[in-house]
């Protein structure tokens, strides 16, 4: 299998020549696929500890996603991929678990691209993960990526779901213009996140994106300082929500990007079924809501 590094070289040397918005633009139609393999325990436990999971017991829900974004770039940099890899956008994810997943299971991957939609604001693909255990279907998650450019027909446009964590914004231009007030769920804890948590959380999970490492590259990308990813948010969030038993699904917004250093709220409903990540002006950063059964 191709690298993780040598994809996002790929990504960055085929990213300009790309053109998103094109209307004859198709998806590759291939899946990729990682054999079965155990999940090795250093870097689970390296995750656990970042993101606040307990050290025993399933999978973190969010793990698969991190175990198949090498795949996830792989496909995305690949040349039959329609759009740009730099500056795509994570704009939601919903994650659906099908059974619990222990750390011994070996677990198959697969990644494939789903569906391109007309964004307001450009062009969004639907990536789809699927983990198996033995041929069973085990989790599965779907994650719209958003490619920014000037449509072409705005008034066909679809609305949008939601303002990214990861945005392509100009040099000057200011990502955090159209974040949305807090809502009305109540805070349930405080984080202080450090000036280095894109770092170790990028080491961690492999996403080097340069706008969650340093001040100096964030810039490029219109950030005055390095964002948190996305996805250490959502996992933050459902670690503190604590026992993940009788979840069926999750789905998270990303509306505003973490500019770090910084002081972040949860806030969840009783129940743990609505949350959201606000700052201390009351901006709020992600919201996510948990569909669980029946007890």
């Amino acid at each position: 299998m191709t690298s993780l590094s040598a994809s996002l070289a790929r990504g960055a040397l085929t990213s300009p020549f790309k053109r998103a918005g094109r209307p004859d633009a198709t998806l590759p139609p291939g899946r990729l696929t990682r054999p079965a393999a155990p999940v090795a325990p250093g870097p689970l436990a390296a995750y656990v500890r970042i993101c606040g999971f307990p050290e025993s017991g399933e999978l973190p829900l969010t793990y698969p996603q991190v175990l198949a974004f090498p795949l996830t770039m792989r496909l995305m940099t690949g040349r039959a991929f329609p759009l740009p890899v730099l500056g795509l956008v994570h704009t939601w994810i919903e994650i659906t678990p099908h059974r619990a997943a222990g750390p011994a299971e070996p677990l198959e991957l697969t990644v494939y691209a789903e569906q391109l939609t007309p964004h307001r604001r450009g062009t969004e693909v639907t990536m789809a993960t699927e983990a198996r255990v033995g041929g069973e279907l085990v989790w599965e998650s779907r994650s719209g990526y958003l490619s920014r450019h000037r449509q072409a027909t705005p008034d066909h446009a679809t609305p949008d779901r939601a303002t990214p964590d990861r945005a392509a914004a100009a040099p000057g231009a200011d990502p955090l213009a159209a974040a949305p007030a807090a809502g009305g769920l109540p805070s349930r804890a405080e984080w202080r996140l450090p000036g280095d948590l894109g770092r170790r959380y990028g080491a961690v999970s492999k996403d080097r994106n340069p706008i969650h490492l340093h001040p100096l590259t964030a810039r490029l990308f219109g950030f005055p300082r390095a964002i948190a990813h996305g996805m250490w948010t959502v996992a933050r969030c459902l670690a503190e929500a604590g026992d993940p038993a009788g979840i069926r699904s999750v789905r998270a917004e990303f509306k505003a990007p973490v500019l770090l250093p910084a002081t972040v709220t949860y806030a969840a409903d009783a129940a743990g079924n609505a949350f959201e990540l606000r700052g201390p002006d009351g901006r709020v950063h992600l919201v996510g809501s948990v569909d669980r059964a029946a007890p």
